[in-house]
């Protein structure tokens, strides 16, 4: 009867008394992206070399990810690997901060360097990790990167250095400021004899680094998305009293605007640079890079 379409319906109630609870989701299972919203799991986001599925956009890496992806096998023969960055200056609780940054990242600074192969072909390699105090280069990340140009001038192989960096290391002051000569020098001469070194800008490469060695590169390559440039923003903005484009300081702008040679994705960084080695080659041994 018509009074059946109308009956009360029962539903379950749970006690103003209890409170509900939340689903119990291993912490780190889901990983939103900051760039499209989009929220998946992160073992898939790991899979896809920490790319985003929906949008592409590229996840910052540490060091040993990046090595993991690059070199032949995962492989890579550390050079300096005991240099440690230390508080020359006495800087109020840089010394405890150092400590902190040591444990939550699993380096000794914000750089590795090492020997490696891409392609079969020898390469030296260093690669700068945001994870350790944002990727700022103090005096240890200045000395690595210039004992690693040394390395690759003294044994005649190609240079090949991922960035990521804040800028110059404020703890550290001038000592920090300094490597940015240094590591410049030594490229000079490396390149002066025909070496040849392969830039590579990850998201961020700013500040100091990106005004030295960074930009310095035979070929200057990017990562999608990658913010690249000296001051910031706002900075820039308030100096200059104009409104800069939505896109300034990507890569892409960098690249339209003579910067960068080519914004390469993360899932052809590899086979690119392998390309760019191989050109540079006779019988398996690198030739002069300019």
């Amino acid at each position: 009867m018509f009074k059946d379409l109308f009956h009360k319906k029962k539903y379950a109630t749970i006690p103003s008394g209890q409170p509900r609870t939340k689903p119990d989701i291993p912490e780190g299972l889901m990983s939103k992206c900051p760039k499209c919203g989009n929220i998946q799991f992160s073992k898939e986001v790991e899979k896809n070399l920490k790319v985003c599925p929906s949008c592409g956009h590229h996840f910052r890496l540490n060091a040993w990810e990046r090595i993991a992806i690059t070199l032949d096998e995962g492989k890579l023969t550390e050079l300096d690997a005991d240099l440690e960055s230390v508080d020359p200056l006495g800087f109020p609780g840089y010394a405890n901060k150092l400590e902190a940054q040591k444990k939550s990242s699993g380096l000794k600074d914000a750089v590795v360097t090492g020997v490696g192969t891409i392609g079969g072909l020898p390469v030296v390699a260093a690669f700068m990790s945001f994870d350790f105090f944002a990727g700022s280069m103090g005096s240890v990340v200045g000395e690595k990167i210039t004992r690693a140009i040394e390395h690759a001038h003294a044994k005649k192989l190609p240079l090949i250095i991922f960035s990521t960096s804040s800028g110059a290391r404020m703890q550290e002051s001038i000592l920090s400021l300094m490597q940015m000569a240094k590591t410049s020098a030594a490229l000079a001469k490396f390149q002066g004899d025909g070496g040849l070194y392969i830039s590579i800008m990850t998201d961020p490469t700013t500040g100091g680094v990106s005004a030295s060695f960074a930009l310095l590169g035979d070929f200057n390559l990017a990562e999608p998305g990658a913010l690249i440039g000296f001051a910031g923003r706002i900075v820039i903005e308030q100096t200059i009293r104009q409104k800069l484009p939505d896109n300034f300081q990507t890569a892409e702008f960098n690249l339209q605007h003579g910067q960068l040679d080519k914004v390469v994705h993360r899932k052809e960084m590899k086979t690119t640079l392998a390309k760019l080695l191989d050109m540079h080659s006779v019988k398996g041994e690198i030739i002069n890079g300019g």
